[in-house]
């Protein structure tokens, strides 16, 4: 592939698409769109006859539905194996993640869900470990550590659910998925009403910490990372202020799922910065997602705004560059082209990313412009059996930098998920 012309024509492409799609006033109308579409096929009561989104379940969901007749253990994996070569760059392959899957049902009401995951072959964490006890068909307690859920990918993240090698970057810089952590909540579904809902406790992110020695203070979130670097993940999570996630899926119209979800709260800081001013922060982030399936054709996007209060004294304390605001969204869309009563199937997608750690700033500190990124993937997804997925895409990713050059990266994956 001649990375030159590719680069030559992504630039084209994207600067003509930004324009055109004037940020989120089209993508507002996208959605209208969609939704006049979606409303005409569930008038002529047409049901989606593949990937129905109604139907659509996690690694949690299926260990727990997995054990409903039988006591027991119920055992299950996923992994991923990727190929990626940046422009300019030597090609890396990697072991990217392989996860063992392990549920066991104590009775009619209680069962246990862990997650074991190994990162390219030398990292280990636990990404999942929770007890759900079923008060009733529509209401089950939880605790232990548990997605947080926002979004699409943070909980539907195994490698046949979704499309391209990479999981999108909006849900790596805005989203830090797998977000996770320890907590307490409810979850549940009413099905007369068509709604899926959760409401969790947490502990929340870690914004400082001390170095090695004790004796200077280390920010961990900022940068074009955003939250990420202050994920606990479960590993001797520290807590002085507790956080609330919710989230409501509705389900009533054939073939699309509709998700409104919620994060209120602050970050953790050691007990010895409780009272300096900076030391943690306070986050409000709202995300909406929609997926729609008919036939051979699928669609989906999101929408996730943070607003981040403190973050000025946040980096007077810390030296770091967090935004007040972190803000983005992608829409995609695909289509099965092989024939729909066959059993395998080939998706070609092209998914649209705009995502920004510095949507806002505040006091002296400058928003920097390329933390303000686009992003193109256009590709293929070949399901050669349930479960088994052989994946290629080609990634075209800008910035906003008035004259930078948009890199291309090529990507190849296998995934595998039972």
């Amino acid at each position: 592939m001649d990375l030159k012309l590719c680069r030559i024509f992504a630039r084209k492409l994207t600067k003509l698409f930004i324009i055109n799609l004037n940020n989120m006033r089209v993508f507002l109308s996208l959605m209208i769109a969609v939704a006049f579409t979606i409303n005409i096929s569930a008038q002529n009561s047409r049901r989606d006859s593949i990937n129905n989104p109604n139907y659509q379940v996690n690694t949690a969901q299926r260990l727990l539905n997995g054990n409903i007749n039988t006591k027991g253990v119920t055992v299950g994996g996923y992994a991923e194996l990727t190929y990626n070569r940046k422009e300019a760059k030597n090609a890396e392959l990697d072991v990217q993640r392989l996860v063992l899957l392990f549920g066991y049902k104590f009775d009619d009401r209680t069962q246990f869900i862990t997650e074991i995951e190994f990162e390219h072959v030398n990292e280990v964490y636990v990404e999942q470990a929770f007890l759900q006890y079923s008060v009733s068909d529509n209401v089950n307690l939880r605790a232990g550590l548990m997605l947080v859920p926002m979004g699409i990918i943070n909980e539907y993240h195994e490698p046949t659910t979704f499309n391209g090698v990479e999981r999108p970057s909006i849900d790596g810089a805005i989203i830090p998925t797998t977000w996770r952590e320890i907590g307490v909540g409810v979850s549940g579904r009413y099905n007369e009403a068509s709604l899926r809902y959760q409401a969790y406790i947490f502990n929340g992110f870690e914004s400082t910490t001390f170095d090695a020695d004790g004796t200077t203070i280390v920010g961990n979130l900022g940068g074009s990372k955003g939250l990420r670097g202050g994920r606990q993940k479960g590993a001797k999570s520290t807590m002085n202020n507790i956080n609330f996630s919710g989230k409501v899926d509705y389900y009533g119209i054939p073939g699309l799922r509709l998700g409104l979800s919620g994060y209120f709260g602050r970050t953790q800081s050691p007990v010895e910065l409780e009272a300096t001013a900076g030391a943690d922060v306070g986050l409000a982030m709202l995300g909406f997602d929609a997926r729609y399936a008919y036939k051979r054709f699928t669609a989906r996007g999101q929408f996730i705004n943070g607003n981040i209060s403190d973050s000025e004294a946040y980096n007077n304390l810390t030296g770091k560059d967090l935004g007040s605001q972190i803000q983005g969204y992608y829409l995609e869309a695909a289509y099965n082209l092989l024939p729909q009563n066959k059993r395998q199937q080939l998706f070609g997608f092209v998914r649209f990313e705009d995502f920004d750690t510095h949507a806002a700033t505040e006091g002296s500190l400058l928003r920097k412009e390329s933390y303000d990124r686009q992003e193109w993937t256009l590709g293929l997804s070949y399901k050669i059996a349930r479960g088994a997925v052989v994946k290629a895409d080609y990634q075209f990713k800008d910035n906003a930098v008035v004259g930078s050059e948009t890199v291309g990266q090529l990507n190849f994956g296998v995934g595998v998920w039972f």
